[in-house]
């Protein structure tokens, strides 16, 4: 479906600029959203934190309505632990996606982006509604499943008064959110409950109504292999008699201004949450989502999760990736993921260096050794005179199978080549009769 069309690579570009103007202007378009919305007969809350967002979800919503919630297809929403804190405050939250509520019903966490529950096969998705809905004996064909699942949850749709939604994208000339799906299930949402409640990152906000041009030909192609979404719903603010009555919109920062702030990884920013970096890559694809243990698993959850959360908590991730690129060539915003990473990966050294405990790790004190000796041309000359001297007693024939100490890590799986009797630069100075 990429290649039916002529225009593509501009189609990306085109994504990738938006997105970048976007962030240039964040401050401009978040108060023109907030307008749009409330002129349109929305409320809006901002959140600096998880904390503070889960606070408005248990408090500032009426009594009433706080004792049971539709919570459907928000990624944000799991970054804050939205399902535990309404839980801790007697508030019970159904999931309508139906990926998501198998999740649910599991007890589990999601593996992917965009199909949570991927890990699961339709067998093991059986037995889950027969001991959890109290089905007996369903088929474990998809049709059969799907209609165990609507039967749940249609009796939920009718009489649950509040719903929660993610969202892919808003518009700050209009304040129109939007919300893509493939079930229909979110529609429900969006249009039964008397109060609905939205929640985005900051960096979903888009300038115009016509930029959905642009990110509605970019997402299903790269998420499902689709021409187009099949439910796109898009609503904005309130209409007397038509769906909702009341209409919530929470802009979530917990962390992402800090993003905005480093100017390489600021473009982690640009992700609108298609997952095909996590189809393509060849580490994702070995190990699955619960591997990162993180919201955003894959090479996007590589480089979002550190910057949001620090990469003192979740400082591994960058390196889950063999910077082979291929999640670069197929983003349609063009985030250049490997560079990321490399720019992670230093965030956490620079880390690790800070404090004299870490200044003596003796990791750190050799990489700064040699950092030095490959700063000056004749250190590491000398360096390589002695290292010629001195591994005399580990060379067995043509390699070092082993080094001594905390060392033999290296050796432990594969053999080392000894220095050679003769460097590069000593045969260069021997052909041009010893000149440097």
């Amino acid at each position: 479906v990429v290649g039916e069309l002529p225009d593509w690579e501009a189609l990306c570009e085109a994504g990738r600029a938006l997105k970048e103007r976007t962030l240039r202007h964040l401050d401009d378009y978040l108060l023109q959203l907030e307008a749009s919305v409330e002129a349109a007969g929305g409320h809006v809350h901002w959140a600096r934190d998880s904390l503070y967002s889960n606070h408005i979800f248990t408090h500032i919503f009426p009594i009433p309505f706080s004792l049971s919630f539709f919570h459907f297809k928000s990624l944000t929403t799991d970054e804050i632990g939205l399902n535990a804190a309404l839980d801790a405050a007697g508030i019970a939250a159904t999931e309508t996606d139906l990926a998501e509520l198998i999740i649910q019903l599991a007890g589990e966490s999601s593996s992917h982006i965009l199909v949570p529950a991927i890990h699961k096969n339709r067998a093991e998705i059986r037995e889950l509604f027969m001991r959890t809905l109290g089905v007996s004996q369903p088929s474990d064909e998809p049709k059969a499943l799907a209609a165990v699942a609507r039967a749940h949850l249609r009796r939920k749709f009718l009489s649950t008064p509040v719903a929660i939604s993610g969202a892919n994208f808003a518009v700050a000339e209009t304040g129109t959110v939007c919300v893509v799906e493939s079930e229909g299930n979110g529609r429900m949402c969006l249009t039964l409950p008397p109060v609905l409640v939205s929640i985005m990152g900051i960096e979903k906000v888009i300038p115009a109504w016509q930029d959905l041009e642009v990110f509605l030909q970019l997402l299903p192609r790269s998420s499902t292999g689709e021409r187009m979404n099949p439910y796109t719903s898009l609503w904005t603010g309130v209409a007397p008699g038509d769906g909702p009555q009341e209409f919530h919109l929470v802009l979530l920062d917990n962390g992402r201004t800090d993003v905005l702030a480093d100017q390489i990884g600021r473009q982690t920013l640009n992700c609108i949450r298609c997952s095909a970096c996590l189809n393509i890559c060849p580490v994702y694809e070995r190990t699955g989502g619960h591997a990162y243990q993180s919201v955003y698993p894959g090479p996007i959850g590589a480089i979002l999760t550190p910057q949001l959360v620090g990469v003192d908590v979740a400082g591994e991730l960058p390196y889950a990736s063999s910077l082979c690129g291929a999640c670069y060539e197929v983003c349609p915003v063009k985030i250049n993921i490997p560079e990321v990473l490399v720019h992670m990966r230093a965030r956490v050294v620079r880390k690790k260096q800070t404090g004299l405990i870490s200044r003596l790790d003796p990791e750190n004190v050799g990489m700064q050794a040699l950092g030095h000796m490959f700063e000056s041309p004749r250190l590491y000359e000398q360096a390589q005179r002695l290292g010629r001297l001195g591994q005399w007693p580990l060379v067995r024939g043509d390699a070092i199978p082993f080094l001594p100490g905390p060392l033999g890590g290296w050796t432990a799986m594969r053999d080392l080549f000894p220095v050679a009797d003769q460097t590069f630069r000593e045969w260069w100075r021997e052909r041009e009769g010893g000149k440097k």
